[in-house]
């Protein structure tokens, strides 16, 4: 068991979230634009990205400092090969006691679900921004049709990766009239649909504050419907603010981190494919623990090194989002993860 440390702020090292790679099969709109991620555009080489073995010892030194939740992310995750043999692995590491996946659903077929879970993956969410064919597919920029991600989500319910959570970005002018189609389809299966507000993540998805559907303005489309109330969160530093419907056919959240910032309690660092360790969902640059790794540093001194990144952190960026941070060079989310 790790010896929880705090950054600058008072801020715990609870979460880590891996990014296994920086390919997806899709293009969507508020993450990859295909005339920004062409045919032509360069990924890292796959040299470059961590092996599962460098990823596990990573996993292994945060759960010494504290980290106690692993959510793998992409890119894509699942293009990943043989991620089912990273998920064992971390699922060995003491004190690890919750292992989650973000992924657009595209691979995740009954067998695939199944041998994930097997692995040691408790939980899994999946990005669904329409139920509308025409403009899922025009969000995905690839023509994937809207029917495979929700035989997805079907496919994770019947194999227990429980409780099955469904992202949707909202975005004014493309898909805000989906809220209630969706919010209906989910309600009483078992699923937890979270509506996240449209953020200026990367640098490609010209983002403005005029597109953001805020938080308040979902939850007022829905609760109008059907009747909501709040519910406490599950842990301090959650990210998603919970509501039940009144009339017992389940949940949804919302995740508001440009109308109302959760920084104060952010609990989360970032590891990148090729390393790179990222303080914040907005970050600019991170520390090279690839590097550290690979010029043979024991792992007590690559253990120094995360707690001292950490300890400094001061960051805030949602907080203090203005026009000229807004302005700043950022990484894309497909290295960051979502």
């Amino acid at each position: 068991m790790g010896v929880a440390i705090v950054d600058a702020l008072g801020r715990p090292l609870e979460d880590l979230r891996i990014s296994v790679t920086d390919r997806c099969n899709f293009r969507c709109v508020y993450c990859m634009p295909k005339e920004v991620f062409g045919p032509s555009f360069a990924f890292l080489p796959r040299s470059d990205l961590l092996s599962f073995e460098e990823i596990t010892r990573v996993a292994q030194l945060f759960a010494s400092l504290g980290v106690k939740k692993l959510r793998i992310t992409g890119g894509e995750p699942l293009v990943r090969k043989n991620l089912e043999q990273l998920i064992g692995n971390l699922a060995d590491i003491p004190g690890i006691e919750d292992i989650a996946m973000t992924t657009n659903g595209s691979l995740l077929d009954r067998g695939r679900a199944q041998r994930l879970k097997d692995a040691g993956l408790k939980r899994i969410t999946i990005s669904l921004d329409s139920l509308d064919n025409a403009r899922f597919q025009a969000i995905n920029e690839v023509g994937f049709p809207v029917e495979r991600v929700l035989a997805a989500i079907d496919n994770a319910v019947a194999v227990g990766l429980s409780p099955v959570k469904v992202n949707m970005v909202v975005k004014r002018g493309v898909n805000e009239e989906d809220i209630l189609p969706m919010a209906a389809y989910f309600r009483g299966r078992n699923v937890t649909l979270r509506f996240i507000e449209f953020m200026d993540v990367g640098t490609a998805n010209g983002w403005r504050l005029d597109d953001v559907v805020t938080a308040d303005e979902i939850l007022s489309r829905v609760g109008n419907q059907w009747p909501l109330e709040p519910v406490p969160p599950s842990k301090p530093g959650e990210v998603a603010r919970r509501f039940r419907y009144r009339d017992g056919q389940g949940e949804i959240g919302v995740i508001n981190s440009v109308s109302q910032p959760f920084c104060h309690n952010c609990s989360r660092a970032r590891l990148s494919p090729d390393g790179q360790l990222y303080l914040c969902l907005f970050g600019q640059q991170g520390a090279d623990v690839r590097a550290w790794l690979r010029d043979g540093l024991s792992d007590q001194e690559i253990q120094s090194r995360l707690q001292a990144v950490w300890s400094g952190r001061r960051v805030r960026y949602s907080e203090e989002r203005s026009q000229a941070t807004s302005k700043l060079p950022r990484v894309e989310m497909f290295r960051i993860g979502g």
